[in-house]
Parts: structure tokens; C-alpha cells; sequence
């Protein structure tokens, strides 16, 4: 993977649906937006009301993604609920260029991944204070469906688990998002030091 052994991203994981990942990552990228850039990851599954082509992700139909998999323009891919999902090296170099720290929001598949190249990143896992929680805030949101919480539930206990058998450097449980926020940041900032 020419190019990305120097980078050093910092790799964010965390159960989808409603743990506050989004919501930390927005802040840091918010009080810090010449330290820390995001990189647009790639996936098959349609926009949501809101979201933009090219800035929440780069959305390709299913064989626009295999022709990217065939050109090894992946860091890391992954199918998730039915929809394929991945982070390009142009995606992550591009935040480099612009002399950031580049952030990974990946998921359990990609964290595997990404292990097995030579970036040397950084962990971290951002958790919800018990699955219970997870599924109160899932049901909260009111967009879901049974089978759709279910999936979920049963990923988001995979991960936690490989969270806590030591897959990431770091777990940050959000019971208090200011504090979450916190940890967050200050981990972030120490990574960044260590770059440079």
C-alpha cells in the first residue's frame, strides 16, 4: 500500500444505530477542523434524507464497488445489513494532503482489515453504556424496524465483544456525551502529537 505507511489515521469504531460516534466525531471535526479530516468512505446503500454525494459518502451502485475491489483501491471493505462498504487510499491520502490527521470510521470487518496493512493506526471504540441502552435509543429513534434493531443488537454485541478482548487500544464508553467528548478529544490530540 504505497504512500500510507507514514499517514497514521486514527481508526473509530463503534456499533451502528446510536452509541454517539457520529456525534463525537461531528464535534471533534467541529472545535478542530485543521487537525482532524474524515475520510469519505464508498457504499452501495442509498443516500438519506440530508446526506450528500461526496461528503457523507461517495455513493456507488454495486458495480461500480466490485470494479474499485478488482482495482485494489480499498483500505478496507465490508458488507453490513446488505449494503457494501469501504474506505479508498484516495479517500485517506486526501486528508493527508490537506496536512490532517485522518479519521477512520470503520467497522469491525474493517478494523480486522486494516490491521493487516502497514498504516500502524491506532484503535479506538467508542461503546454504549450496555446493549439495553443500545436498543432503548434504536426504538427511541423510530426509523427502525424489528428486524433491523434485531441485526443491530446482534452486531453491536460482536463488536463489543472484540472491543473487549482487546481489539482496539482504547474503549470509550458514552454514558455522558460531554465527557465521552473529552476522552475523545484527548486521545485524538495525543495520537496527533505522536505524528508529528
Amino acid at each position: 500500500m504505497p504512500g500510507l505507511a507514514c499517514l497514521r489515521p486514527i481508526v473509530i469504531s463503534g456499533p451502528s444505530g446510536r452509541a454517539g460516534k457520529s456525534t463525537l466525531l461531528n464535534r471533534l471535526f467541529d472545535r478542530h477542523p485543521h487537525r482532524f479530516g474524515f475520510s469519505v468512505s464508498h457504499t452501495t446503500r442509498l443516500p438519506r434524507q440530508g446526506e450528500e454525494n461526496g461528503k457523507a459518502y461517495h455513493f456507488v451502485t454495486r458495480e461500480e464497488f466490485a470494479q474499485l475491489v478488482t482495482q485494489n483501491a480499498f483500505i478496507e471493505h465490508a458488507e453490513f445489513s446488505g449494503n457494501l462498504y469501504g474506505t479508498t487510499i484516495a479517500a485517506v491520502q486526501a486528508v493527508a494532503k490537506d496536512g490532517k490527521i485522518c479519521i477512520l470510521d470503520i467497522d469491525m470487518q474493517g478494523v480486522e482489515s486494516v490491521k493487516k496493512t502497514e498504516l500502524n493506526a491506532p484503535f479506538l471504540f467508542i461503546a454504549p453504556p450496555s446493549i439495553q441502552e443500545l436498543e432503548r435509543r434504536l426504538r427511541q429513534r423510530g426509523t427502525e424496524t424489528q428486524e433491523s434493531i434485531r441485526s443491530r443488537l446482534d452486531q453491536a454485541r460482536k463488536e463489543m465483544d472484540y472491543a473487549r478482548q482487546g481489539g482496539h487500544d482504547k474503549i470509550i464508553v458514552n454514558h455522558d456525551l460531554e465527557l465521552a467528548y473529552q476522552e475523545l478529544e484527548k486521545y485524538c490530540l495525543g495520537e496527533m502529537k505522536s505524528n508529528n
